[in-house]
């Protein structure tokens, strides 16, 4: 429901616009409308709907002959029309053609009201006519509907008392109904369903041959209706009656109203001619929907609504009728005949399209000739056969008109005559036009409808945008704040309609510390400023400025000369300075030979002017020049007094303002920009040793600098960040190298020549010759260190004091690389470092490069917390000791003399080692008496010290195999 009456409105306010155009927006008015009328269904013609009056403007106007007029109604209808009252009143009253009816019509009518006067002026308004529903009597279905209903029944016992008849009978409202048949006497009953009865066997020569009942139905309301029923009594016979009509083809034409006569069927009865009283009863079999018969007289008439354009007779217009004469209501003698009707087509429909509005869109740049739309591809006629089913378009009209046309005309083929440009001056810059076709038949009675068409142009992008200038340039001082403006650009597009132009920066206009310095507005082209200007790091800035319209785009070269401003302080190199004088110091002196040296980014150095503002009590202090360089001198202006009073302060903090402002003339300074610079002076007179110092208060001045950061600086933690991580892996790099080279040059200890223990010239020392017997135990490492030296992990045994190297599990010394080579460096070894032993706790200085380690207290070579019998054996075991001990501290008694050398050749030939594998601890016990005997040829031993090896042999001596068995 709302969305046909939002489509009413639409269709309402198009025609409205549409008239308003066309009427020339003169003063003609219809007063009382729109509006809304109401009127009862079922109402008579003349019934006043609505009055509504025409205003006349100007005076001398009268309203055309015809008007006002119902142009069109909504649904389409002929149930209303306006006849004139007073002067310019009218009234919408019924025509009573058709009869209104709530049920069965639309409960609601737009009435199109159309009004012209002789000076060419026209309204149209709208009038609703809404139906108001009333209690209607109820109505008789079926036979009774429209006819009186003849009930036969045959005398005798052919016909025992019972239902005779079952009334069909409906109520509009849906209301309970009852029935009664009069005349009561009657002998017949009315049952509350409808059904007719009857109440005796009827005699045909006693009885009445007819009976007429009244049967009145009625609603809750009281409403009622009666129709009347025949009941003829029936006398049998037995002549079969035949038909007197030869005609059997009719035609009549389609839309007929009911109880329009078709034929007229006769028939007789040879029963009449024999003295036999029959009637002739004549019926259609089957019952036809289109027609009835009147069973009396034979009359065939149009019982209900005939269509030649719905199925089926749309392909079949033909209908048959079997005509059935009976003689006798029941039992009698029949007869039959067939007629055919043939249902001939009118022009009684209107051309329908599938739509009514249609909204095209076309680009402006669209050529004359393009066709846009066919109408007749939606657009039919149902009418069956030509020319009722024939059509064509008329009456292109509105705005646009002269744009468009049918072509050819009456095709319904919408077709380009006229540019659409929006460029072009001589086109009307409309976005949208309306344009109206009529859809007619050609055949009477010429039925239409209204179409409309909303051609919306679409704008194509045609022109790219152009700037005003070929360039611009700005000036702008260094000092202008930001969000200042300072300039703006300005672009135009040729294209019609006007769809805007986008301004932006597209290069340009940065520096190291800000990405942009400069804004532009995107809809103005306004320039400003976002960030601070500065002569002195950038005088001038290209930036290229783009317009775009969303499509094309244009550039611009924008030049920003930085105009320079006095606004750099003055920046001296001694900001903060003390001094000490003596009291008696010549007056002209230069204090200390102090002096100011300032430099200022954008001021000349003759421009400077230096003067003490506070702390220069008496004045005894000046600067020399005072005005005209970039340096100048601390003088001394007058002597001090401190013995008659005049002075009393040792202490002096002088605040020195430097100023730029020396070229400037003394009525330039009140309004030009200064700049000034401080330097802060802490000076101390140092009195006389007969000087009475006057004690004043000091003043002690707390300077706090805080950091704080700045989001413009996000540079900053960025480097930060970087460098750390540059710095990390640096680090990581040099303490590979560093294990690279520790690895390089320090190889582990290579397998001792073997062959150095047959060497001839040990055969003479026999005498000196100790054999040690080694123990391979099975060492358990029950702590960790590291070794201070090497810096590498090794395991160790808190008891033993046997450790190894973590990683590669080989016995190690830590940081010693030969106990030999341990001797030797004690001659001239530099001990650079001092550690702890873990295991002793003893204090140790060892050698950073060498290895080489001593007990701090005692100076005796160490091995750090290892009781290590080949150690011992090299650095405290005198030449004819008779024991010693094993890795792990155990004593172990050993044979001394050709004894023990014996025992060492045995063991020797017991266990020889196999290729690539380690010796066996008799060969370990030979190479130290091959050590022993060296050493005690090449220096003599004394208590806590080992004989110093000869160089010689120093290659030949490596313990690391005696060492590894040892483990």
């Amino acid at each position: 429901m709302d969305g046909r009456i939002l489509g009413k409105r639409q269709n309402i306010f198009l025609l409205l616009v549409l008239l308003g155009r066309i009427s020339g927006g003169k003063t003609l008015s219809l007063n009382g409308l729109p509006a809304t009328g109401n009127v009862t269904e079922n109402s008579s013609a003349y019934v006043l709907v609505h009055t509504f009056s025409v205003t006349l403007s100007p005076s001398p106007s009268e309203v055309a002959s015809g008007y006002p007029l119902i142009i069109n109604s909504n649904p389409l209808t002929k149930a209303f029309r306006i006849d004139p009252g007073a002067t310019h009143t009218y009234q919408v009253v019924t025509t009573g053609d058709p009869v209104l009816d709530y049920e069965t019509m639309p409960n609601s009518f737009d009435l199109q009201i159309y009004v012209s006067d002789t000076a060419g002026a026209s309204d149209l308004q709208i009038l609703t006519v809404q139906i108001t529903d009333v209690n209607e009597p109820p109505v008789f279905r079926g036979n009774l509907a429209n006819q009186t209903v003849m009930i036969y029944i045959l005398e005798g016992n052919r016909t025992p008392p019972g239902v005779i008849y079952q009334i069909d009978a409906s109520d509009p409202e849906q209301s309970q109904l009852t029935y009664s048949c009069t005349p009561v006497s009657q002998p017949f009953m009315v049952s509350q369903t409808g059904t007719i009865s009857s109440t005796k066997e009827f005699d045909f020569e006693r009885d009445p041959h007819l009976y007429l009942l009244n049967i009145t139905v009625t609603d809750r309301l009281g409403l009622s209706t009666t129709r009347a029923v025949i009941v003829n009594i029936i006398n049998t016979n037995d002549e079969t009656p035949y038909f007197t009509t030869k005609e059997r083809v009719y035609r009549i034409p389609e839309e007929n109203s009911p109880g329009t006569v078709v034929a007229n069927i006769t028939a007789k009865d040879p029963d009449d001619d024999e003295g036999i009283i029959s009637r002739l009863v004549y019926s259609i079999s089957p019952p036809n929907t289109h027609f009835a018969i009147n069973p009396f007289t034979g009359v065939i008439y149009v019982a209900m609504r005939i269509d030649r354009d719905a199925a089926p007779l749309r392909l079949h217009p033909n209908i048959s009728l079997v005509i059935r004469v009976e003689d006798s209501p029941s039992g009698g003698q029949t007869n039959e005949t067939e007629i055919t009707v043939i249902i001939e087509d009118l022009n009684d429909n209107p051309p329908e399209c599938s739509l009514y509005n249609f909204r095209l869109e076309v680009s402006e740049t669209a050529t004359t000739g393009t066709l846009f739309l066919d109408l007749r591809d939606h657009c039919q006629d149902i009418d069956v056969e030509p020319p009722n089913n024939e059509f064509n378009f008329t009456g292109l009209s509105g705005l646009g008109s002269n744009k468009f046309t049918l072509n050819p005309s009456g095709s319904g083929k919408i077709v380009l005559i006229g540019g659409l440009d929006f460029e072009n001056p001589d086109n009307l810059a409309v976005e949208e036009y309306t344009l109206t076709a009529v859809v007619q038949d050609i055949a009477q009675p010429y039925y239409t409808n209204n179409i409309y068409i909303y051609i919306k142009i679409i704008p194509v992008n045609e022109f790219f945008p152009g700037f005003n200038n070929p360039s611009y340039v700005f000036n702008v001082s260094e000092i202008t704040r930001a969000g200042s403006s300072i300039g703006k650009v300005s672009a135009t597009d040729k294209d019609l309609p006007f769809t805007g132009i986008t301004y932006s920066i597209v290069a340009g206009g940065g520096t190291l510390s800000y990405t942009n310095i400069f804004w532009i507005d995107p809809n103005e082209g306004n320039l400003e400023i976002i960030a601070t200007l500065d002569y002195e790091t950038t005088q001038k800035y290209i930036l290229t400025v783009q317009a775009s319209d969303a499509e094309k785009l244009a550039t611009v070269s924008v030049t920003i000369n930085v105009l320079e401003v006095n606004d750099e302080k003055p920046v001296c190199s001694a900001n903060t300075y003390s001094l000490a004088i003596p009291v008696d110091l010549a007056v002209g002196t230069n204090i200390e030979g102090f002096r100011i040296e300032c430099v200022d980014r954008d001021s000349s150095p003759r421009s400077f002017r230096y003067f003490i503002n506070s702390g220069n009590v008496n004045n005894h202090f000046t600067f020399s020049p005072s005005a005209g360089s970039n340096i100048s001198q601390l003088i001394l202006a007058s002597r001090f007094d401190y013995d008659s009073g005049l002075d009393r302060i040792w202490d002096y903090r002088l605040r020195v303002y430097i100023t730029d402002d020396n070229l400037l003339s003394s009525s330039n300074r009140a309004t030009a920009l200064i700049e000034t610079g401080t330097v802060t002076l802490s000076i101390k007179v140092i009195p006389n040793p007969t000087t009475t110092i006057t004690t004043t208060p000091a003043i002690t001045l707390l300077i706090r600098t805080e950091n704080i950061y700045s989001e413009s600086a996000w540079y900053v933690p960025f480097l930060i960040s970087v460098g750390s991580m540059l710095l990390l892996g640096l680090l990581g790099y040099l303490s590979f190298l560093l294990a690279k080279y520790i690895r390089t040059y320090c190889p582990p200890k290579p397998k001792a020549n073997k062959r150095a223990l047959k060497t001839t010239p040990e055969k003479k020392k026999v005498k000196k010759e100790e054999v040690w017997e080694m123990t391979r135990i099975n060492t358990v490492f029950d702590g960790e260190a590291t070794d201070p030296v090497t810096g590498k992990m090794y395991e160790y045994n808190s008891k033993s004091g046997a450790r190894r190297w973590k990683d590669t599990k080989e016995p190690v010394q830590p940081g010693i690389k030969d106990p030999v080579a341990q001797e030797m460096t004690k001659i001239n070894t530099v001990f650079n470092g001092e550690a702890r032993d873990p295991v002793t706790g003893k204090m140790y200085e060892y050698n950073s490069k060498s290895g080489a380690r001593r007990w701090k207290d005692t100076k005796e070579p160490v091995q750090p917390g290892i009781k290590d019998p080949v150690a011992q054996v090299i650095s405290s075991a005198p030449a004819n000791s008779s024991e010693g001990k094993n890795r792990m501290g155990t004593p172990s008694k050993q044979e001394a003399g050709p004894n023990g050398r014996e025992l060492a050749a045995k063991n020797n030939m017991a266990t020889k080692p196999s290729e690539g594998k380690a010796e066996t601890s008799s060969q370990d016990s030979l190479k130290l008496q091959k050590l022993k005997d060296g050493a005690g040829s090449r220096g003599s031993s004394s208590p806590g010290r080992s004989p110093v090896p000869s160089p010689k042999i120093y290659p030949l001596l490596q313990p690391k195999p005696a060492l590894k068995n040892a483990v």
